[in-house]
């Protein structure tokens, strides 16, 4: 009877406690949340404006194409290089001589730079060092070389066959943290802070080192580094946050098309776009969105164009939002009543054991 009494008492207690922290949750949910709106002549759906120059920054993705490829006449031979050699003068082809041996003592076709940096001209001629030197310094290699074997110095040609450059520069290229692309064998260019006309010219410049006139192509092919916010309040359970890439011409409802809509306890009376604006000037940008005129009357008024940085909250329901404060407050009461509960109820079982027992063992 005594430890009835106590739950009594305790199951009184805690109701008292949880409809006063109802009433309490009840007006934090109700309470405005919305700051207040500062209502400026903004970009909206049918009066978008256009963003400007676009400006790379990492991690955006760069699409980069060369249109020439062809070496400097200046630029270092290396293994792998073709060069086309011709000579007017060449050991006497004799008419008995087969067409391989033919092939061995003319000089007109295109040589491979091997791997130990020569060229071979063939058994009658030997081979000739040439890696390292420009296309003229070749030249003078190979016509020292020929003239140890003929009597009057021949004439001779020699040419880089277009074979491109070292490396085509053809791709996506990712602008990495340091704000630099890299191009292979051709090193590394800042773009970073540049728009894409800049980044043209500082590329085409950088490359002109390794390749006669190249002209650049620069696109981006992934907008990584200018996004929007989509913020869903949790009504207690904390928020869900959504980053998403801009491609300049996004609404309030098309940014809401790419989450599925409004999440479930979302409320659609308290969603705006806080916009940011510089530190120095210490203000904030509040746009107000009606989404049920959004949807259901096609106004465009607070379909706001979305620009990069833009945060869109959607505050909790307040029902949901008390639903979700009631639960969190009961929950330890909960779990004190089920002590309570399975404590009373051990004691009624031992007492009940005694009764029947005698005063033996109570289970």
């Amino acid at each position: 009877m005594r430890h009835s009494c106590r739950l009594q008492r305790a199951s009184l207690l805690a109701l008292i406690t949880i409809s006063s922290l109802f009433a309490t949750g009840c007006a934090a949910a109700n309470r405005t949340d919305t700051p207040t709106p500062i209502y400026t002549n903004v970009p909206r759906e049918l009066q978008k404006t256009m963003m400007p120059a676009y400006v790379i920054e990492p991690p955006d993705e760069l699409l980069i194409q060369t249109v020439n490829n062809i070496r400097r006449r200046d630029d270092k031979l290396l293994p792998g290089d073709s060069l086309r050699i011709l000579s007017n003068t060449t050991i006497p082809i004799l008419p008995e001589d087969s067409e391989v041996t033919v092939s061995f003592k003319e000089i007109a076709r295109a040589y491979l730079i091997e791997n130990d940096g020569k060229v071979n001209l063939g058994p009658e001629y030997g081979k000739v060092e040439v890696a390292g030197m420009t296309i003229d310094e070749a030249q003078n290699a190979v016509l020292d070389h020929l003239n140890e074997i003929f009597i009057n110095p021949p004439k001779l040609s020699v040419e880089l066959e277009q074979l491109g450059g070292k490396q085509v520069v053809d791709g996506p290229h990712l602008v990495r943290m340091d704000g630099t692309v890299h191009l292979g064998v051709y090193g590394s260019v800042v773009v970073a802070g540049y728009t894409l006309e800049q980044a043209k010219m500082l590329l085409e410049e950088h490359l002109s080192q390794y390749i006669l006139n190249p002209e650049v192509n620069v696109d981006v092919s992934g907008y990584n580094s200018k996004v929007y916010y989509i913020i869903n309040d949790g009504g207690g359970e904390g928020d869900q946050l959504y980053s998403l890439p801009i491609k300049g011409n996004e609404t309030v409802l098309d940014a809401f098309a790419q989450v599925g809509g409004l999440p479930t306890i979302g409320s659609k009376k308290k969603i705006w776009v806080a916009r940011p604006a510089p530190a120095e000037l210490d203000a904030e940008q509040i746009l107000p969105v009606d989404w049920d005129a959004i949807v259901k009357g096609g106004s465009t008024r607070t379909n706001y164009q979305i620009l990069p940085g833009d945060r869109i909250y959607v505050a909790a329901d307040p029902m949901f939002a008390s639903d979700i404060f009631i639960a969190k407050v009961i929950a330890p009461f909960e779990r004190l009543f089920g002590f309570t509960i399975l404590g009373n109820g051990a004691v009624r079982n031992i007492q009940q054991g005694t009764s029947f027992g005698g005063g033996g063992g109570g289970f």
